[in-house]
């Protein structure tokens, strides 16, 4: 375990390591968000990972023009899916938006837009996500470095307090879980 292991959740270790087996597959670092819509039905999507801000808080970008954030506004509770194939493990991390104070959020979206890649930032320069369908809109395919951040580039901060792993590679499939209230203490489920 490296210094920089010690003191993080057993989930956290085990998410690494299924991970790393993704190699540069971009599969590794998509997950899908479900969220609750103004009609309480379920929303998921699919997001890019793009890093741990403490043990049990991970950062996501989002446009801020999109329904997810009027919905995690209204209702901050979420649940993350992120299946790794080559590890065959499947991770179910829930909690909640957690609500920045504007000096920080700027911060970390500054830091974020920096290290974007200018074609990773075009998505920002799109017209609004979810609106008919304009041909004749701006559809840059990317943003230089040196562009000044979009009021609609945003950061979605997620704190987990629950966290379930599948593992599909046993037969049986073997599950488990751990949760904050009991300082990750982990217990095993049937599949």
């Amino acid at each position: 375990m490296s210094p920089a292991d010690q003191g993080l959740p057993p989930w956290r270790l085990l998410l690494k390591q299924a991970r790393l087996k993704e190699g540069h597959s971009p599969m590794g670092r998509w997950l899908q968000l479900a969220s609750i819509g103004p009609d309480g039905s379920p929303r998921v999507r699919t997001l890019v990972f793009r890093g741990w801000w403490n043990h049990n808080s991970l950062e996501l970008l989002t446009d801020g023009r999109s329904a997810k954030q009027q919905q995690l506004q209204r209702d901050p509770r979420v649940e993350l899916c992120w299946l790794l194939p080559k590890a065959q493990s499947q991770f179910r991390l829930r909690g909640h938006r957690h609500n920045l104070d504007q000096g920080e959020r700027m911060q970390r979206q500054t830091h974020h837009w920096l290290r974007l890649q200018p074609e990773a930032r075009a998505l920002w320069g799109w017209p609004p996500p979810g609106q008919e369908l304009d041909s004749a809109g701006d559809w840059p395919t990317a943003i230089p470095d040196g562009t000044t951040m979009p009021d609609s580039f945003a950061l979605l901060r997620l704190e987990i307090t629950h966290v379930e792993l599948l593992e599909l590679r046993h037969s049986p499939h073997r599950r488990r879980c751990w949760g904050s209230e009991d300082g990750w203490q982990e217990v095993a489920l049937n599949p």
